[in-house]
């Protein structure tokens, strides 16, 4: 939630140029390939095709559940703010959701501008050196890569004060307290935003996770062993409002549909593993996607 402590204090401050930005971005670029799906601001250049003669790489359960994701590159991240190399967990364990505050009836195609100037809040004005989230959603279900250093990897970010390490932030942008409905778009890519990235190492949505606070201004004291739900709310890390009451009474729903959705991904590679090519689950593209749905924000 914006303007809540959710970053522990840097002890150096890091004046980072961003030498690694190009390949987090060409990293996230070939997913949108590979999920077909255009850039930001790209015309659809249609139906990728393979030659018959080369070979398939084995397809991955994470693979079929990997959402398209808007790249730093693409919404305007601007390099002059970033001053924090990204830091890295061993995995994560778990997802925290959030809402950033904001107002819920924005018009979708502003959601750039308000990730940038979420980045420039939270980079500059609350000294965090880049976005705190990993990733944010907007109301039409358009996913943005949030803080720096791979959407695949574990990377550290500054979202939930004492259990930043080992998590991941997504934040729904709006606003979503009592009697504001959650919209079906935001839900379905919440759903497949969780199941990918909990998939990447593994970790089952409905399940509970070990992990250790590193500060005792969250919920937690210091270095004590936290056991959690594997989806959670900012509120259960943090005291706060975050995020907000009706995302909040949604997270029973988002555990059991990610966890569809894993199950759903694992059944379709290993039926499309004996299949000539063996790509056919990745070439319909991420499970849980609605193939009638418009591709908004893009």
């Amino acid at each position: 939630m914006k303007g809540a402590r959710g970053s522990e204090k840097r002890r150096h401050t890091l004046r980072w140029a961003a030498t690694g930005a190009a390949a987090a971005v060409a990293a996230a670029l070939s997913a949108l390939v590979l999920a077909e799906v255009p850039p930001f601001g790209a015309d659809d250049p249609g139906p990728r095709v393979r030659s018959p003669h080369t070979p398939a790489a084995p397809l991955s359960p994470a693979d079929a559940l990997q959402p398209p994701i808007v790249t730093r590159k693409e919404w305007g991240a601007d390099p002059r703010l970033l001053d924090q190399k990204p830091r890295y967990a061993d995995a994560v364990h778990a997802v925290v959701i959030h809402h950033t505050g904001d107002s819920h009836d924005y018009d979708c195609s502003d959601s750039p501008h308000l990730v940038r100037e979420m980045y420039a809040t939270h980079a500059v004005g609350n000294d965090w050196g880049d976005l705190g989230y990993n990733f944010l959603v907007d109301r039409c279900g358009t996913i943005f890569e949030g803080r720096l250093g791979g959407v695949e990897r574990p990377v550290v970010g500054a979202h939930a004060l004492g259990l930043n390490r080992g998590t991941t932030g997504i934040a729904a942008i709006g606003a979503y307290p009592e009697g504001v409905p959650v919209p079906k778009p935001l839900r379905k890519s919440l759903e497949m935003l969780i199941a990918w990235k909990l998939g990447l190492t593994g970790v089952a949505p409905g399940a509970r996770a070990q992990l250790v606070s590193t500060s005792s201004l969250g919920r937690f004291p210091e270095d004590s062993t936290v056991n959690v739900p594997t989806v959670l709310g900012h509120i259960d890390a943090y005291e706060t409002t975050c995020p907000g009451e009706s995302l909040l009474r949604l997270l029973p729903a988002l555990r059991k549909e990610a966890a569809r959705l894993q199950s759903k991904a694992k059944v379709l590679v290993k039926g499309d593993s004996g299949r000539p090519g063996g790509r056919e689950a990745q070439d319909r593209g991420p499970v849980g996607a609605d193939p009638e749905a418009p591709r908004t924000g893009r």
